[in-house]
């Protein structure tokens, strides 16, 4: 039972929750981005290359049609698909950057710590004190 009671405590804890949280909405900002490239910025760089981002490639090695006329054995390096990937990347960290700024500068700027006041030291406090006793 202690041991169940630790996971409780630890999966409560303000960061896991934070971090899961953080952790859905990255998945969810990440299709809409890889939507909006795959729907509007690949076509748009595809136009240069007059075929969509993503079909881009080298390829290697010819394959053969087979019989329902699917290409077989074609060995490609299939850098469209990467290009579209690393835009991808660009866009999410960027848009991170941004919410990490944001969070920092709304952040409460935390005054420093007031320092000690300036006085007699405790030893000069002891012996002013000794020396009150001892004149009695």
């Amino acid at each position: 039972m202690g041991m169940l009671k630790e996971f409780k405590d630890f999966a409560m804890k303000g960061n896991l929750i934070d971090i899961a949280v953080g952790f859905v909405m990255g998945a969810a900002f990440k299709a809409v981005v890889t939507s909006f490239t795959g729907g509007i910025v690949s076509p748009l760089i595809g136009l240069i290359f007059n075929s969509d981002l993503k079909d881009l490639k080298y390829i290697v090695k010819d394959g053969v049609a087979d019989e329902a006329g699917k290409v077989v054995g074609e060995v490609a390096v299939l850098y469209g698909d990467f290009i579209t990937n690393v835009i991808d990347f660009i866009i999410v960290a960027f848009v991170m950057f941004l919410v990490v700024k944001g969070v920092n500068k709304m952040k409460k700027v935390e005054e420093p710590a007031p320092e000690a006041p300036k006085g007699p030291s405790q030893e000069d406090l002891l012996a002013e004190i000794r020396d009150l006793l001892s004149k009695k």
